[in-house]
């Protein structure tokens, strides 16, 4: 059927090129995508170290079968039946051995290669890591090899054991087969029979073989570093005394071993070939099974803290290393309880910057007042500061990106021409609320109104958190930007991102990478056109920088001239950290070195450099030096938005709340454990904060958690992290007294809801068809005392409810207060003078001290308690009367 032979020819040729083909594409696409970001360099970098990586691994792999089968191939036996037993399977012809054999053993070898090159090529970085390895000047306390060597060396030399180890392993298996079909191995009612040649043969594979075993023994020493020892991680005492002299014994006798298998198979002496594994088995299961545990049940168990005291403090010193814990200054902070009005007031930009707007209500609140158009989403709102009317205020934000799932008509032209981006964003301070209970605004609406001293002149959003994988700008038809009440606004992309679609060939590859006719066929798209891709921010960094983890927290930043651009930080990491415990399995070392920036309008790419002194990055940077600039490079502009990243810390604190002992006895006993309180079932995550530190002159954007002791729910240290200027990165961890109770979290939210009046409230709010939300209760340093506060929103039971902020519960010493502004609660709890000067609320919304504000208070407050009598909103009639009371008290007292 010479038909069906070439259909069949056809489709193996389709077969093999198709993939080939693909991979060119992609390779091409990307090739434009790195022209367009100015990294082509990096690419080639990479690319040509995958080929290498890929050709050697493949080629040797080759080579080694090849070497192997050629002369198994060409050794002739004499035939026979193949017979078990006492029944012949089946009887081999001498044209049928040479026509199929052969050819489908250079197959299998040629299949393997080509996995072993596609293998290879995926371990690129780690090739580069070993040709551009650096000594840390940190050494490991067992063995005295240089941390260097356990990031950069180790790795690579486990790749290639591994590799040799699998390649004698494929080399056993295909001449045994070819052999066997061959005649020179065979099976009889007797057993094995193997001829001269191919018993020689198959001794020197074997040889090799064990010979990789012993490379694993002498590796293995090494690995030994990360085991896990219950109490700490890394080798102990069993280990260290024991597993550490077996392994060294190991890898010296292994090759021995090795030597004597092949000269016993060599010379047919089957009983002397036995003898080395058994031995080799034996001394492994001895000396690393059994020894060292009889050693740890009862010796070390015993003795545990004596013996194994020395590999706790390496456990101790490795995970602060492998965390940056060690850069963790602790101050002990003597809480003295003695806050009043003037500290109040003295720190005045503190209380106006406590954040009274949590992240979930207030992205539902921003999506139901600013979403303006179905097709709009806020993915996310994100805390940063700013210098807004010359005061330096922390803000909170969310970009108004396009959601294409929402688009009213979902179509090629749509989704591809017309929709092309996103809009502006919602801005506003982390305190201020309307009379509504609704948040204030510094940016809001389409197009962007600004009410303070900071404007979007570039307000379009091209590149974000949910953008599609591709759009095409200038082209025929126009891009729709904001709706207005009298129409749409069009416009047209004038920036520098994309890839320029000037030929039909461009076109036609296009059309085949994204899987559309329409790129090639679509009479809209002119020579003019660009089309971008690669618009999701995080997939637009991780195809530059694949060797990069990325932070799941991407926020905007507005430039001084009005430009949005996103920061995300990225961080090194790496599991090859000597007694360092491990976060997971991948991670026992971690730092936040680079900070990566892209501008939402041309997608531009920028990585700075944030922590000179990780090794991991400084490699990096010698691998790619035209990828990486240093921090001083970045404009002072951004550079002012640069925070510390909130799940760094978080990785920190769980490591730090047992690592902060630094005493191996103590950690041993457990003594002063820490852990991060809990309210409610969820864990306190840290919280931006605007304040004054303790023993500075001046408020700053920081980062805060606090501990609590294991299984206690009073305060034992809370940790911040320094996010502005020359003190970016700077952690300290404040103590307090353990000779007293400081309260914690969990027993401030116990006795908010132990407070008669506060719990009455929130059940009658609850019954009316109303959510009560409580939000994150804070602590807040002020002076050496500890403020305590939790908003609260109410908001409808339905999908569309509108959470307001309606209260704000304030604790402090042994009081606590709800009131509908932070400012009062803060006067009923401190008296004096207004103590906060319109924190929380609208000018006119805050009684005055005089007889006439109180009156004039008085009234309004009565006309609001009328009002919601008429509404029948009886909870919040009675609240009204409650506070139209405590006027008249205040009235009452002058």
């Amino acid at each position: 059927m010479p038909g069906r032979k070439i259909l069949l020819i056809i489709l193996a040729v389709l077969f093999l090129i198709l993939p080939f083909f693909a991979s060119l594409l992609n390779l091409y696409i990307d090739w434009h995508y790195f022209a367009e970001t100015g990294y082509t360099k990096v690419q080639i970098t990479t690319l040509l170290t995958k080929i290498g990586c890929g050709l050697f691994f493949g080629v040797v792999m080759l080579a080694f079968l090849l070497s192997n089968l050629i002369p198994a191939l060409r050794s002739k036996f004499p035939r026979s039946a193949i017979t078990i037993m006492e029944g012949t399977l089946y009887q081999l012809k001498n044209d049928e051995v040479e026509r199929l054999i052969k050819p489908i053993a250079l197959t299998a070898a040629c299949i393997l290669a080509l996995f072993a090159g596609n293998w290879g090529a995926v371990q690129w970085e780690k090739l580069l890591l070993y040709l551009n390895m650096l000594p840390v000047g940190t050494t490991d306390p067992i063995l005295g090899k240089d941390i260097g060597f356990y990031l950069f060396s180790l790795p690579f030399l486990e790749l290639l054991q591994g590799f040799a180890r699998v390649a004698a392993l494929l080399g056993i298996l295909l001449v045994s087969i070819v052999y066997f079909v061959n005649g020179g191995l065979t099976l009889t009612p007797s057993g094995v029979n193997v001829a001269g040649k191919v018993r020689k043969h198959l001794a020197l594979l074997a040889g090799f073989f064990i010979l990789t075993i012993a490379a694993g023994f002498y590796l293995d020493s090494f690995r030994l570093l990360f085991t896990e020892s219950g109490t700490f991680f890394g080798a102990g005492y069993a280990d260290v005394t024991a597993r550490l002299q077996v392994y060294r014994i190991l890898a010296a006798i292994t090759p021995v071993a090795a030597v004597i298998l092949a000269a016993a198979i060599w010379k047919a002496r089957w009983r002397q070939a036995l003898l080395a594994p058994v031995i080799l088995i034996a001394v492994y299961g001895i000396g690393i099974k059994v020894y060292p545990a009889l050693l740890q049940k009862f010796k070390v168990a015993p003795n545990e803290l004596a013996l194994e005291m020395p590999y706790i403090e390496h456990g101790i010193n490795f995970t602060r290393l492998g965390y940056d814990l060690d850069k963790i200054e602790t101050i002990p902070f003597d809480v003295d309880e003695k806050l009043n009005a003037t500290d109040i007031a003295n720190n005045d930009l503190t209380i106006k910057n406590i954040r009274l707007w949590d992240h979930a209500p207030l992205l539902r609140t921003y999506s139901q007042l600013q979403q303006i158009r179905t097709y709009y989403k806020f993915h996310d709102v994100d805390n940063d500061r700013y210098m807004v009317n010359g005061q330096y205020t922390q803000v909170m934000l969310s970009p108004r990106e396009l959601s294409y799932n929402d688009l009213p008509s979902r179509n090629w032209i749509n989704e591809r021409l017309i929709f092309t981006h996103g809009n502006g964003l919602t801005f506003g301070p982390v305190s201020r609320i309307s009379k509504e209970g609704l948040p204030e605004f510094f940016i809001k609406d389409i197009p962007a109104v600004s009410l303070a001293d900071i404007t979007l002149t570039k307000p379009e959003i091209y590149y974000g958190e949910l953008s599609n994988d591709y759009v095409i700008v200038k082209t025929r038809v126009p891009e729709f930007s904001y709706p207005t009440a009298t129409g749409n606004i069009n416009t047209t992309y004038s920036g520098k991102g994309g890839v320029a679609l000037d030929s039909l060939l461009k076109r036609a590859l296009f059309s085949i990478r994204f899987r559309t006719e329409k790129i090639l066929l679509s009479s809209d798209i002119n020579k003019e056109s660009r089309i971008l891709y690669y618009r999701n921010i995080v997939e637009r960094v991780q195809t530059v920088a694949p060797f990069l983890l990325l932070d799941s927290d991407p926020y905007m930043v507005i430039t001084k001239d009005g430009r949005l651009a996103w920061m995300i930080d990225a961080y090194t990491a790496s599991n090859r950290l000597p007694y360092s415990k491990p976060i997971s399995r991948d991670v026992n070392y971690m730092r936040n070195s680079v900070k990566v920036v892209v501008d939402a309008y041309n997608g531009t790419l920028d990585f700075y450099i944030s922590d000179p002194k990780d090794p991991l990055v400084t490699a990096y940077a010698r691998i790619f030096p035209e990828l990486f600039k240093p921090l001083e490079a970045m404009s002072e502009d951004l550079r002012s938005h640069i925070r510390y990243p909130h799940q760094f810390l978080q990785i920190q604190a769980a490591m730090f709340s047992a690592y902060h002992m630094t005493d191996p006895k103590v950690f041993y006993n457990k003594e002063n454990l820490w852990e991060i309180p809990a309210v409610g079932e969820t864990k306190m995550e840290p919280y931006y904060t605007i304040m004054k530190l303790p023993g500075e002159k001046k408020e700053e954007y920081i980062l805060l958690l606090p501990f609590t002791p294991a299984k206690r729910d009073n305060l034992a240290a809370w940790l911040t992290a320094r996010c502005d200027g020359p003190n970016y990165g700077k952690l300290l961890a404040y103590t307090f007294p353990r000779d007293r109770l400081i309260y914690g979290p969990k027993q401030i939210d116990a006795r908010i809801n132990q407070d008669s009046f506060i719990s009455q409230q929130l059940t009658l709010w609850g019954q009316r068809g109303s959510e009560v939300i409580r939000g994150s209760l804070l602590v807040i340093p002020i002076e050496k005392s500890l403020l305590y506060v939790q908003p609260l929103y109410l908001s409808a039971t339905d999908k569309i409810g509108l959470p307001e902020l309606r209260r704000v519960i304030v604790a402090y010493r042994d009081e606590v207060i709800m009131e509908e502004t932070l400012e009062l609660a803060l006067q009923k709890l401190f008296g004096g003078s207004r103590a906060v000067r319109e924190t929380t609320r609208e000018a006119g919304s805050v009684p005055t001290q005089t007889q006439p504000g109180l009156a004039a208070e008085a009234m309004k407050v009565y006309e609001r308690a009328i009002e919601l009598q008429r509404q029948g909103n009886w909870a919040g009639y009675g609240e009204e009367l409650r506070r139209l009371k405590q006027i008249l008290q205040e009235m009452a007292r002058q």
